[in-house]
């Protein structure tokens, strides 16, 4: 059994007692009363004991804090609310109090469950916000789920989502962010088969691993190279007894943190550095936002060990996707039956997590799929993350989303239609 779960527990409550006195100390630097809390001496002290309290701190989920938008020049009010709950995700509506809401199209963004939280994809909803009725999916921390709740695998993840698109209802646009393209544009296909009335008008794939044998990233190389065997040796481990989820066979967030780290190793070592130098300058703005970024990176989740194991061998081992190969509990997750369902693939020059080509072969693997429902964008100069986040994201990236979602919303529809009638 691996117990490094258990080490990492027992290493965060041992450095319990020296957090406590770098505690003091920093309060004690920063007392106005205290004649050396304005001097270098005093900044470099208190900077160190912050940036101790931090890389030994074990960060909570976020909040997402949308408080208000802003719609045609005037603020609006956001508030979240829960419209869809299951045991290991609940889906959150942002809703904003103006008389033209329920005619604007509804975007339901699917979130990845791969070690971070829903709210990594704050600045994604805040830009959707103005013109759609943005949803989104917040996937629970597995170590927060008691094992009386039963397993949750790939296919319940697929489960999951067909379930909220039936509960949406037809006029639905899906936005899928990195891991859930390969189980959104699977769950589409088999609702597509079903000929389900209740299937998205489209799909928004953005750095996605439909085909990982496509420029394949360091990333893809390593589970392929190491095997399903390999990681449930090294990778699984037990929840311990101090949260609800005790015994829960899980792959933990802060192994999945270390790998982010350790691919970038130089570039947080640097940002920590800078911070610490922020600090001692007395330049707070600058350091606050070094503290609003982390706040979000290093907060991770813990993800059961089966949903695990399954999405590495299905999607990055055995590459059953674009094989034709995979199945969705007994039956074929067929992409040639996606007729109806408008595609746009989206990603990003420098993306070093999903390649280029892998996302756009979900555009290629669709034949049955009509030309003038596929779309295609490459960003250029943007990394994984700017594929979804930033500044190239909010003037390029999304106005291309929110004319690909209008061209296939109902009316649209409606009117090519009634043309070729």
């Amino acid at each position: 059994m691996n117990f490094s779960y258990y080490w990492y527990e027992a290493a965060h409550w041992m450095l319990g007692p020296a957090r406590a006195a770098s505690d003091v100390t920093k309060s004690l630097f920063e007392n106005p009363d205290n004649p050396l809390t304005n001097t270098a001496y005093g900044r470099t002290v208190s900077a160190a004991c912050e940036m101790f309290e931090r890389t030994t701190r074990r960060y909570e989920k976020p909040a997402f804090g949308l408080a208000t938008t802003v719609i045609d020049g005037r603020e609006v009010a956001v508030s979240e609310r829960i419209v869809w709950e299951r045991p290991f995700c609940d889906v959150i509506s942002f809703e904003r109090d103006f008389p033209g809401a329920a005619a604007q199209p509804r975007l339901l963004i699917v979130a990845p469950m791969s070690g971070h939280y829903a709210t990594l994809l704050r600045g994604t909803v805040e830009t959707f916000l103005p013109t759609h009725r943005v949803m989104i999916t917040d996937w629970t921390d597995a170590r927060m789920v008691p094992l009386a709740e039963g397993r949750f695998d790939l296919d319940d993840y697929i489960d999951y989502l067909i379930a909220m698109f039936r509960s949406f209802g037809p006029d639905l646009h899906v936005m899928a962010v990195c891991q859930p393209a390969v189980p959104v544009i699977a769950a589409i296909a088999r609702m597509e088969a079903e000929k389900d009335p209740c299937t998205p008008r489209s799909m928004i794939l953005m750095g996605g691993p439909i085909d990982t044998r496509r420029s394949p990233t360091a990333v893809n190389e390593l589970a392929e190279k190491r095997g399903i065997e390999w990681f449930e040796r090294h990778c699984i481990t037990k929840v311990p007894p101090s949260h609800p989820g005790f015994w829960r066979s899980v792959y933990p967030g802060f192994l999945q943190l270390s790998g982010f780290m350790a691919m970038n190793f130089d570039r947080h070592m640097n940002a920590h550095w800078e911070m610490f130098e922020h600090l001692v300058d007395g330049d707070g703005d600058s350091a606050e936002k070094h503290r609003d970024f982390y706040d979000e990176y290093l907060a991770v989740m813990d993800l059961t060990a089966e949903f695990y194991l399954q999405t590495v061998d299905t999607v990055f081992v055995r590459h059953d996707l674009p094989k034709g190969e995979m199945m969705h509990r007994d039956k074929p997750v067929d992409l040639m039956s996606i007729r109806r369902c408008a595609i746009m693939a989206i990603e990003g020059e420098r993306d070093d997590i999903s390649g280029i080509g892998q996302t756009k072969a979900a555009l290629e693997l669709t034949p049955n799929l009509p030309a003038e429902k596929k779309l295609y964008h490459l960003q250029k100069g943007v990394g994984h993350y700017g594929v979804f986040n930033g500044s190239r994201f909010r003037a390029e990236v999304a106005p291309r989303i929110r004319d690909f979602i209008a061209l296939h919303g109902v009316a649209q529809e409606a009117r090519r239609e009634a043309a070729q009638a």
